[in-house]
């Protein structure tokens, strides 16, 4: 019981205060653990552990399938072009009726049909395949085939990926680093057990379209650390600046009456009288992102703006972009947004009237190409 004059503080999750909402869309505030009973956190681990083992096992026996069926196709169309002499009209004729026949099938385009002539033949022994590389994502195997030339190094990465739970995009910060040479060459027998559930390679099945139709660390394993570590620099980043940026969440929840989302970061500019949404990726620039965050940035207008607020902005940042893409990707979209990469220069598409409030472009990829500060 309170004592008389006595001031409740809200709990971490209960800070982010509840705005207007409308059918269908909200931002959520759940209710304090502290009223939930003494063996709810107990419970809570377990099923959520029971969840993740069972989508787990289903979705790797699913990616070990469809791997061996594209081992399949390849090596079909590898002896037709050995023995009939099969060209590239063949393989286009293929793909065009391949996708008439299973039109809800993605994955027979003639790009992706030649990669499983060129897996087939870089992995001719079938039980190979089922034991080792048909264990990671179709898309790491494209990523083998595209930067390395050797088996031996080929085999090096793919065991290394099912040993840490790589990502296809970790796995290629890897190679580009050379782990294979400042490692060493030695070989590593694939372990008898599938990866763990928190691993990045579970997460990229899960979301490879074919199946379901650094900063900060001196080795990094994960997307989401990668994310993260973004997160907190660019969170110090902004927070530093002391321009006027007040933080209100990270992950902020956004509910749908069938969809969730979370927000990478949510400021208020006091200064604009805005909200700033910012998102990183710890992957290549995609149109797709665009397209959400112009959702965050309306959602945020509709459902959490004052009616004496300006319109929201958002920041996107990426691990690399091509800039015509991101130009044509913005093309339409009404709503102020920067698209930025780590490394070079940023597309800026944010109102000349917040120059001097927010950072300049020079700061932000001045920030974003420095070591974080631990």
């Amino acid at each position: 019981m309170k004592k008389h004059g006595q001031i409740s503080r809200p709990a971490p999750e209960d800070r982010l205060v509840r705005g207007r909402t409308r059918e269908g869309a909200s931002f959520p505030v759940p209710s304090a653990r502290a009223g939930m009973p003494d063996n709810y956190a107990e419970a809570l681990g377990e099923i959520k552990k029971r969840i993740l083992a069972g989508r787990l096992r289903t979705v790797m026996a699913a990616n070990a399938a469809m791997v061996m069926l594209y081992w399949e196709i390849g090596r079909l169309i590898l002896e037709r072009q050995q023995t009939e002499g099969w060209g590239a009209k063949v393989i286009d004729r293929l793909s065009a009726d391949l996708r008439a026949a299973f039109p809800d099938m993605t994955g027979l385009s003639p790009r992706n049909l030649k990669y499983m002539r060129a897996f087939a033949d870089a992995w001719p022994d079938a039980a190979f395949v089922q034991r080792t590389v048909a264990q990671i994502p179709w898309r790491s195997n494209v990523a083998l085939l595209d930067k390395l030339q050797t088996a031996e190094d080929r085999l090096w990465y793919a065991s290394k990926t099912i040993e840490n739970g790589w990502s296809r995009d970790i796995l290629s910060i890897q190679i580009e680093a050379r782990a294979c040479t400042r490692q060493g060459k030695a070989i590593t027998n694939f372990p008898a057990t599938l990866p763990p559930p928190d691993s990045d390679m579970a997460a990229q099945v899960f979301k490879d379209p074919y199946l379901f139709d650094f900063l900060g660390t001196a080795d990094p394993r994960r997307e989401r650390e990668v994310e993260q570590a973004l997160v907190d620099h660019i969170q110090r980043f902004l927070l530093e600046l002391g321009a006027g940026f007040a933080f209100v969440g990270r992950q902020v929840h956004l509910e749908f009456a069938t969809q969730d989302f979370y927000l990478d970061l949510l400021f208020y500019h006091l200064k604009l009288r805005r909200y700033v949404v910012v998102e990183l990726k710890a992957v290549p620039f995609d149109p797709g992102f665009v397209g959400t965050l112009n959702m965050y940035l309306s959602a945020v207008d509709d459902l959490l703006r004052h009616p004496d607020d300006k319109p929201s902005i958002g920041l996107l940042l990426c691990r690399t972009r091509n800039k015509l893409v991101a130009e044509y990707a913005m093309r339409g979209f009404k709503k102020p947004i920067g698209v930025a990469q780590w490394e070079t220069q940023i597309v800026n598409r944010l109102p000349k009237e917040l120059c001097g409030s927010l950072p300049s472009i020079a700061e932000i990829e001045s920030e974003l190409t420095r070591e974080p500060r631990s």
